[in-house]
């Protein structure tokens, strides 16, 4: 493979500040937790449904311990309290508080001991189904193979489930590796799960547990069907991402999008409560054996590619630390990167292989996931093309991971099935006309492309030293990131946090992370 020179202390550098980083907002992710953690852990303990009026029950039973001030103890500590009281399970306790008929609050407290053993005991089963869910994914991985890399990624997003099941199947019979389900517009600012199929979603479909099944089934048809196993995605953000990542676990998805940096900036979601649930979330996906993708390619959508490619590099260092701190090993991290510069720009391509080639060497064992032109797309469908084969270009020389592929049409509307194809017939013939190309090359010592992957490297090392004295919370507030500045105490869900009781119960983080998978 060809080879940049950069400095081997320069990136060291970098992960240290990251890793300063990150450990100062994980001390301060310990010490709380929040609305849709709480949600998480009942819905890990079997609690699934809605009321009669359409309220999901794990939303109804933390309601209730929210309105009782009783959250620092967590919902887990007040449910097994009753499980041994009542000689109940989970979704009964849901039941029968959503109906009136139990004060989890008010009944007697069994000994703490024994609360904190039957809370590890209502975890087993999650637990097991979930090992299972991976083990199922490796042997289907072994049994039917998989694509090569880059994987293609490509999107359905009609609304309806089960079209999006016609849709994905097509596209993996016309050669895709990955799909991935967008979600409905606005999903992420919902405090709760929508429930059960759903076929009105807008500009995509709503991320449920029901709707995770029935597309996993769908795929593992068409992957027995074609002798390949094919990739589900979906997203695990916004203000349900660790339920939404619990879900995904236990329907066997396999990637899911998980940045909190990408809420914060783009959602005006408070940056407290979305840090404190990514932990929660990618403990789960660690666990789960599932990829995250960050978001990281979004920072080129509102910032200049060129002026702020730094900051791409500098968050994926940050995000490899919180991965790492979350139990998920690096060949899980989905970093993320853009072909975004300006098509007009001269010796643009050498930049962009630049980036893409600094990267994929500072993280060799993740599978980056490489986003396609999207900023500067117009309704010019032929010059559209031409700029997703030279992303395609740019991702074969530098053997990118995950390859969401441009879609010809972008800035237009949303992908047809014929899109699809000639998306997917424009990478397959580049990364199969320049399979090798990559290794036959050498990068000019001095030259444009290692001299920008040295600059780069160089604004981001220095970044990261001053996010480093400042902290990731006041560096988000001055807009460090994508040019957009978000409030330590603004946006949207900060009253679900909450810090926790010294006798608080979590029994997920601890087994997920004890090395249960070994």
């Amino acid at each position: 493979m060809a080879h940049l020179n950069l400095d081997e202390n320069t990136i060291a550098s970098c992960r240290e500040s990251a890793k300063k980083i990150a450990d100062d907002v994980q001390e301060f992710v310990d010490k709380r937790a929040t609305v849709s953690t709480e949600r998480t852990i009942l819905r890990l303990y079997g609690v699934d449904g809605v009321t009669h009026d359409g309220v999901p029950l794990p939303n109804v039973l933390v309601d209730e311990i929210k309105r009782n001030s009783a959250l620092p103890l967590g919902a887990a500590y007040y449910v097994a309290n009753a499980c041994l009281n009542r000689n109940i399970i989970p979704q009964e306790v849901a039941e029968k508080v959503a109906r009136g008929e139990l004060d989890i609050i008010k009944m007697p407290r069994a000994p703490y001991d024994e609360i904190i053993g039957k809370a590890n005991e209502m975890a087993r089963p999650a637990m097991q189904r979930i090992k299972e869910n991976r083990q199922t994914r490796e042997r289907m991985l072994k049994e039917l193979g998989e694509g090569q890399q880059p994987y293609l990624y490509v999107i359905v997003a009609t609304g309806n489930i089960y079209e999006d099941v016609v849709q994905a199947q097509a596209a993996a019979r016309q050669g895709a590796d990955i799909i991935a389900v967008i979600r409905s517009t606005g999903q992420s600012l919902l405090d709760y799960v929508p429930y059960g199929a759903t076929t009105e979603g807008f500009g995509g479909t709503f991320a449920t547990q029901e709707n995770f099944r029935i597309m996993r089934s769908a795929l593992d048809d068409v992957s027995k069907e074609l002798g390949r196993y094919i990739r589900l995605v979906n997203y695990a953000s916004g203000l349900c991402m660790p339920e939404i990542a619990a879900m995904g676990a236990l329907e066997r998805l396999d990637v899911m999008l998980n940045d909190a940096l990408y809420g914060i900036l783009f959602r005006d979601i408070n940056m407290q409560r979305t840090l404190v649930d990514q932990f929660f979330s990618r403990v789960i996906n660690g666990f789960s054996g599932i990829i995250i993708n960050t978001g990281e390619d979004n920072y080129l959508t509102t910032a200049d590619a060129v002026e702020a490619a730094h900051t791409v590099l500098a968050s994926d260092f940050i995000n490899e630390q919180f991965a790492l701190a979350a139990g998920i090993p690096p060949e899980q991290m989905g970093l993320g990167h853009a072909f975004e510069m300006d098509p007009d720009l001269t010796d643009g391509f050498l930049y962009e292989v630049a980036q893409a080639q600094m990267i994929r060497q500072i993280f060799p064992k993740a599978p980056i996931k490489y986003m396609p032109p999207t900023k500067y797309m117009t309704g010019n469908i032929f010059k559209g093309h031409i700029q997703d084969a030279m992303f395609n270009i740019a991702a074969i020389m530098t053997h990118q991971g995950i390859q969401l592929l441009g879609m010809l049409t972008e800035a237009i509307h949303t992908p047809f099935l014929q899109d699809r194809y000639l998306s997917i017939e424009n990478a397959k013939y580049i990364f199969n006309n320049m399979k090798h190309l990559g290794d036959d090359i050498e990068f000019k010592n001095g030259g444009i492309i290692e001299t920008r992957a040295k600059e780069v490297l160089n604004k981001s090392a220095a970044l990261l030293k001053e996010m480093e004295t400042k902290g990731l919370f006041k560096s988000l507030e001055d807009g460090i990131f994508a040019d957009v500045k978000r409030s330590f105490t603004g946006g949207k869900g900060l009253d679900g946090v909450f810090v926790k009781d010294e006798k608080y119960i979590n029994p997920f983080i601890p087994l997920m992370l004890g090395g249960e998978n070994e």
